[in-house]
């Protein structure tokens, strides 16, 4: 049985999509992610993506675990190693498998944060499941301090060492520092009616969104508690303010007729993912330093978000002729394959 669409949620995670590519567009075709408000939308653009992921799986939890664990490796897994393979063919695949997979990370921690709460809720129950999702949030921030230290001792012969950090490399263990915004996405989805009655509060709404911005204003790269709590307070506050104002926002988005473009997106949130990267403009490179010459971070925006428009477009495009073959859209982009 299909699940029922919410409109402000698919119109959330195409937002959230579109700033995914921009921050890609920022980086890889301009030469500098602080350009363009970047830095703002980083605090708050993945946990929104890991909110909504852990809100939607929360529906499907119940399910046996196996069941789960095949249908979002099918999902997750399966069109990643494709598309990585298509982006670096062996034997440049084999040094894409790091941390960061090539720029494919994002659908591979996913399935490992589906895997990881669903261990938890069965060990830990949802009693402990907050202490649970703490641990493997810091542990993985302070993992990700200490690789470089660790990494330069490894270089200095230590066989275990550089095996461990294969591992972790190979597991992304460093990533799962955003485990905590995906398991508040699946606690609101179980509390939704105490959720929306503490955010419908203008009082609370104007606080968060007031914190929010006083944190993105500031920066402490020398101490890691600081910049660990601003990473997790920022990112909370971040992604209850653009979940707030989507779900308050529905019926003006759809008046404004944003509302089924960004559905849209939201829809084809993997396709774009998986997609993008065979179209970010790379040759704008030497185009960065006059851009920032300008001195505008509006100008820096704007041309990004069209740019970054025009990718989703393309993406889009290449996604619905793919789709037109029912086998190529299952195994790229994990469509159901209908008999």
């Amino acid at each position: 049985m299909q699940r029922q669409r919410i409109e402000y949620i698919d119109a959330m995670r195409g937002f959230t999509m579109i700033l995914v590519v921009y921050s890609h567009v920022i980086h890889f075709c301009f030469g500098d992610s602080t350009m363009g408000f970047n830095v703002v939308f980083f605090l708050f653009r993945l946990p929104c993506f890991f909110f909504i992921s852990g809100w939607l799986f929360e529906t499907v939890s119940h399910r046996p675990f196996w069941a789960v664990v095949r249908h979002k490796a099918m999902v997750q897994l399966v069109p990643t190693f494709i598309f990585l393979i298509l982006l670096a063919p062996p034997p440049e695949f084999f040094h894409q498998l790091g941390t960061l997979k090539g720029g494919y990370w994002f659908t591979f921690v996913l399935f490992e944060f589906f895997v990881i709460y669903l261990l938890s809720m069965r060990w830990c129950g949802y009693r402990w499941g907050w202490l649970a999702a703490l641990a493997v949030s810091v542990g993985a921030f302070w993992w990700a301090s200490w690789q470089h230290a660790l990494q330069l001792q490894a270089a200095e012969e230590h066989p275990l060492l550089s095996a461990l950090l294969t591992a972790t490399g190979l597991l992304s263990v460093s990533l799962w520092r955003y485990y905590l915004f995906f398991f508040i996405g699946a606690w609101v989805r179980r509390h939704f009616h105490d959720f929306v009655h503490a955010t419908d509060r203008p009082p609370v709404i104007a606080a968060v969104t007031a914190g929010f911005f006083a944190i993105a204003a500031t920066a402490h790269p020398s101490s890691p508690v600081l910049e660990y709590l601003r990473f997790n307070v920022g990112g909370i506050l971040g992604m209850v303010m653009v979940f707030t104002l989507f779900r308050l926002s529905d019926t003006w988005l759809r008046r404004c007729g944003l509302s089924r473009p960004l559905q849209y997106v939201g829809q084809r949130t993997l396709d774009i993912y998986m997609l993008h990267y065979f179209f970010l403009p790379r040759f704008l490179l030497p185009y960065g330093e006059p851009l920032r010459a300008v001195d505008s971070q509006l100008v820096e925006f704007l041309v990004a978000v069209v740019l970054a428009l025009v990718v989703v477009a393309l993406s889009l495009a290449v996604s619905w002729i793919i789709r037109r073959n029912r086998f190529l859209g299952h195994y790229l982009f994990g469509a159901r394959l209908e008999k």
